[in-house]
């Protein structure tokens, strides 16, 4: 084979691979994954808060989308 024909192959079992893990799901699992324990972040207005905490104690700007003193007032 060609270089060209390895890195067809190669995309192709990757697509393979990737498409594995697709799997219809029943309704009654549904309420399995929707549980807080899945979720990426299972407190998000804690996380928020302290975020908010950081940033003003630190008086630091950028990054976060917001910019402001150490007076907490941003």
């Amino acid at each position: 084979m060609r270089a060209s024909g390895w890195v067809m192959h190669l995309a192709l079992c990757g697509a393979l691979l990737a498409t594995i893990g697709c799997t219809p799901l029943a309704p009654w699992e549904r309420g399995t994954l929707a549980k807080p324990a899945m979720a990426l972040d299972p407190n998000p207005a804690q996380s928020a808060m302290r975020t908010h905490v950081r940033i003003s104690r630190e008086a630091a700007s950028g990054g976060e989308a917001t910019s402001g003193g150490g007076c907490g007032c941003n």
